[in-house]
C-alpha cells in the first residue's frame, strides 16, 4: 500500500471551469447524465436506466442521513447580518438528543461576518403556528475556526429541531454561489432521508426517485441503508502539499445490525454497490472496526476509526471481510446492540485496497479534494481520462451535477 506521505495533491488536480458547476438541479432527479467506468472502458447512459446497469440480486446501499437547515441569520442593532452555521453538538450528547432539547443547547458553529460580532448576545424573533418566540445566541468559546454557541429560548416544549425547521436555511455548498431557495429544501435532500444530522447532502443519492427504487426492486436488486452524518469538513480543501499533513474531518455513523447481516450474506456472492463516498467510507470503516476487535482483543473497544488506522495496520488487512464483520456482529450481540454507533475519520487515498463494495455511484468531485482521492483509489489513474471526458462532453459537476457509476 502506498504510504500517504508519498501522495502529492498536485497529482490530483484538474481545471474546473465555473460554468461546469451545476448551480441548480435538473427538473427531474433521474434525468441526469450517467458516466460509466467498467473494465477500463468509458460508456454513457442516463440515470433513469440505472437498474439496467446493475446485475440482478445485487445489494445497493444508501446513506439515509437528512440535511438539517443549519444556517441561522441574526441581525444586530447596527444592521449587520451574522450567520451561524450549526455543525454538531458541543458535548457528548447524541445529535438526536440535542435536537430534542428545549430551553437551551450548545453547538459548535462556523460564524459568518464574525468580525462584526465582538461580544454580546444576538437575538432573533420568530413565530411558529401563531406563537411568538425569541432565539438567543451567545458565543461561549472559540476553538480554532469554530465557535461554541449557546442557543436559548423560553419554551419548555419547543425543540431545537423545530426551531431549525422553521427558521433555519438549507446549507448549500460554498461553490454554489447563490442564496438557497424554497425548492432547495426538497431537492438538496434525498427521497429516503430519515436521520437528521448532516450539513451537506450525500449527493449521489439525490438522483434517485421513487420510480428508480421501484425499478431496482422489480429486478430483484435489494436495498439497505446506513447513516453517516456529513459534516462541513467534506468541503475542507487540502492545502498541504502532501496528504500526510491534512487532518481529515470526523463524521458520525449509525448502522443497523440487520444491515451488517445482509452485507455478510451478499459479500463474495453478489455485487455490492455503494451509493456515494459517504456510504463507501462507512462500509470500509465497519471492516476496520471488526479488524480492531479481532487484533486488539479488547471487547470494550468503541467504534472509532482514526485517519490512518487502515495504513498503520495494513499488515492486518488480510483478515477476510466475513471474519471482520462477524466480529462486529459478535460485539453487538455481546453488548445487546441493535444499532452500532460510532465515528470515522478514515481517509481513503490511492493505494488503499477496498474490502466490501464492488461498485460506486457518485457525483463528480472538486479538484484536490479528499473525495477525488477516494475516486482515484477506487478506479486508479483512469480518473483523469474520465474527468477529461466529462468536461469535454458537457457533464454537470459537483453536488447538483451529473452522476458516475464505477465498477472494480
Amino acid at each position: 500500500m502506498m504510504l500517504p506521505q508519498n501522495i502529492h495533491l498536485k497529482d490530483y488536480n484538474y481545471s474546473l471551469p465555473k460554468d461546469k458547476i451545476a448551480e441548480f438541479p435538473l427538473e427531474q432527479r433521474d434525468h441526469s447524465k450517467l458516466l460509466i467506468w467498467d473494465k477500463n472502458q468509458i460508456k454513457e447512459n442516463v440515470f433513469s436506466r440505472i437498474q439496467d446497469l446493475i446485475s440482478e440480486n445485487s445489494l445497493v446501499i444508501f446513506n439515509k442521513t437528512k440535511v438539517i437547515q443549519a444556517r441561522l441569520i441574526f441581525q444586530k442593532k447596527t444592521g449587520a447580518n451574522i450567520e451561524i452555521f450549526c455543525l454538531e453538538p458541543d458535548d457528548e450528547m447524541d445529535i438526536r438528543e440535542s435536537f430534542q432539547q428545549t430551553v437551551s443547547c450548545k453547538w459548535k458553529c462556523f460564524i459568518g461576518n464574525s468580525a462584526k460580532w465582538k461580544s454580546g448576545t444576538l437575538s432573533k424573533k420568530f413565530s411558529i403556528k401563531g406563537t411568538d418566540y425569541i432565539l438567543f445566541a451567545e458565543r461561549v468559546e472559540k476553538i480554532n475556526n469554530t465557535s461554541v454557541i449557546k442557543f436559548s429560548w423560553q419554551s419548555q416544549t419547543l425543540t431545537f429541531a423545530e426551531i431549525l425547521d422553521n427558521i433555519g436555511l438549507i446549507p448549500l455548498p460554498p461553490y454554489i454561489e447563490r442564496e438557497a431557495v424554497d425548492s432547495d429544501k426538497i431537492r438538496y435532500q434525498t427521497i429516503f432521508a430519515r436521520q437528521d444530522g448532516s450539513v451537506a447532502a450525500p449527493t449521489a443519492g439525490l438522483h434517485f426517485t421513487e420510480n428508480s427504487l421501484k425499478k431496482l426492486e422489480e429486478k430483484n436488486i435489494e436495498c439497505e441503508y446506513i447513516t453517516l452524518h456529513v459534516g462541513a469538513g467534506t468541503f475542507k480543501p487540502v492545502v498541504s502539499e502532501t496528504i500526510e499533513r491534512h487532518e481529515m474531518h470526523t463524521e458520525k455513523i449509525i448502522v443497523d445490525k440487520n444491515t451488517i447481516i445482509h452485507i455478510l450474506q451478499k459479500h463474495n456472492r453478489k455485487k455490492i454497490i455503494a451509493v456515494g463516498t459517504t456510504t463507501m467510507r462507512t462500509l470500509e470503516s465497519l471492516y476496520w472496526f471488526g479488524v480492531k476487535l479481532i487484533k486488539e482483543k479488547d471487547k470494550t473497544t468503541s467504534f472509532v476509526i482514526h485517519q490512518w488506522d487502515a495504513y498503520e495496520n495494513n499488515a492486518w488487512d488480510d483478515i477476510p471481510v466475513q471474519e471482520s464483520l462477524s466480529a462486529v456482529l459478535d460485539f453487538m450481540n455481546e453488548n445487546k446492540l441493535n444499532f452500532l454507533q460510532g465515528s470515522t475519520q478514515m481517509m481513503i487515498v490511492p493505494g488503499y485496497q477496498f474490502k466490501i463494495a464492488d461498485g460506486l455511484i457518485t457525483n463528480f468531485h472538486q479538484p484536490q479534494s479528499t473525495l477525488l482521492l477516494l475516486i482515484a483509489a477506487f478506479i486508479g489513474e483512469s480518473w483523469k481520462n474520465l474527468y477529461n471526458y466529462a468536461l469535454e462532453n458537457n457533464y454537470r459537476f459537483l453536488s447538483y451535477g451529473d452522476c458516475c457509476l464505477f465498477f472494480r
